[in-house]
């Protein structure tokens, strides 16, 4: 395990944002929209590109969690924000400092035929269910998994309902080193079973389930029904769909597209809902949106959403780079991250479908982070710049808060990159060798 860092002050991630309590940034407040369920109606779509146009700077993330943020908004402005998204049902969920949203969806759930549960219907019970919980904390998440070909993949949930059979539903808890697996439950007992838990959750007063000493875990199991609690490892979600394609039945198909870093604006989600069709979006986990269109359109679809810049195919040199805003627009970041990831990315086009050797096994190629933090991927990557007073500490095999191997200017770092991808040479640890201390 690759040593850690001591992060500098200040360098703590601020708490939850909503509408009613946005949260300040290097560009202004950011407000966060939790769509229920991650859908959006076409009116509700424009609503927030107008929202971010008019109250905000036209700057929208897609969040990991499948929700919406506008930036740049002000005091001023966020009232009006706040008003004008509720006329068009976006408001927020509760007041009481909750989580706004509590569950994370396949965005393709009630769509395929080969889901064993109605995870739609499951989601709205567990979000009723949660609202009911007085003192849960901002950042619960309930993973639901209707047991079809495409999932949530690995994603770092507190509780995990996962289809296993018609009607047969596991329950899961997150652990120190991973899910756990708790038992099984008829899906109709799910919802009860799991607002015990949330409930016990709210009282025993920690900010995750991971961080749960294990007594505290196993009184969590035993109220949802699990005693004794013998727990075992939970196998993960299937990996979500990629980018690209996704044949449904009835002559329809969906098309998956993401957004940059998690990057949009006010203009291109306006192009998403020009595009849609009259069911609207699901936004994804993967910081991307699903469009439901008759499989005689997707095809122009996906070139038109490529021409708008967003990212439709699977081998999109993009998706192999986490990046977060960075410098200006956050305030602990002093280096254009965004700006920087884009060119990365470029430079590791060569490489597309090679890899990159690194004793570690991990979902993103590349992050470039601001700071320390690490906010767009808190896990390893094969390599991590993590910005520091305008330039990079290069960590290799690491979180953004490990010990970095040394320290370059961008364009250092650029040219290497692109020297080995000339080479055709992905391994990291030769990249970097003549600056490793």
């Amino acid at each position: 395990m690759s040593p850690r860092r001591t992060l500098p002050e200040g360098a703590r991630r601020g708490w939850c944002p909503s509408l009613a309590r946005p949260m300040p940034t290097g560009d202004g407040l950011l407000a966060r929209i939790h769509p229920p369920l991650g859908h959006l109606t076409l009116t509700q779509m424009r609503a927030v590109a107008e929202g971010a146009r008019r109250h905000g700077n036209g700057h929208i993330d897609v969040t990991a969690r499948g929700n919406l943020q506008i930036r740049g908004v002000s005091d001023a402005s966020a009232p009006h924000l706040a008003c004008a998204l509720a006329e068009a049902g976006l408001s927020d969920s509760r007041d009481d400092g909750g989580p706004q949203r509590l569950t994370l969806t396949d965005p393709l759930a009630g769509l395929d035929p080969a889901e064993r549960i109605d995870v739609p219907a499951l989601a709205r019970a567990v979000e009723a269910a949660g609202r009911a919980v007085p003192g849960l904390p901002p950042k619960t998440l309930v993973a639901i998994d209707g047991g079809g070909p495409h999932g949530l993949g690995a994603v770092e949930a507190d509780f995990f309902l996962f289809a296993e059979a018609p009607g047969r539903v596991v329950f899961g808890l997150a652990g120190e080193s991973g899910p756990l697996r708790c038992g099984v439950l008829p899906e109709r007992q799910a919802v009860g079973a799991l607002g015990l838990a949330l409930a016990a959750f709210a009282e025993i007063g920690g900010r995750r389930i991971r961080d749960l000493e294990p007594r505290q875990r196993a009184v969590v199991a035993a109220v949802a029904g699990f005693f004794p609690f013998e727990p075992t490892p939970l196998a993960p979600s299937p990996a979500p769909a990629a980018p690209g394609l996704v044949t449904l039945s009835g002559e329809r198909a969906a098309l998956l597209i993401q957004a940059p870093f998690g990057r949009c604006t006010a203009d291109r989600l306006e192009r998403v809902a020009a595009l849609a069709g009259p069911d609207g979006v699901r936004l994804s986990a993967e910081r991307g949106f699903a469009l439901v269109a008759p499989a005689s359109r997707t095809a122009a679809l996906q070139a038109e959403l490529a021409a708008a810049g967003f990212i439709v195919t699977p081998d999109d040199p993009r998706r192999r780079v986490a990046a977060c805003p960075g410098a200006p627009a956050c305030r602990s970041g002093t280096t254009p991250v965004p700006d920087h990831a884009a060119r990365l990315a470029q430079a590791l086009a060569p490489l597309a479908g090679r890899g990159l050797s690194a004793p570690i096994a991990a979902p993103v190629t590349v992050h470039v982070s601001g700071c320390a933090k690490g906010c767009a991927h808190p896990g390893p990557a094969d390599l991590t710049l993590v910005g520091r007073d305008g330039a990079y500490d290069v960590v290799l095999a690491g979180p953004p808060s490990a010990e970095p191997a040394t320290r370059l200017a961008f364009e250092a770092a650029l040219d290497r990159i692109r020297k080995a991808a000339a080479a055709g040479r992905p391994a990291l640890d030769s990249v970097f060798q003549d600056d490793v201390r």
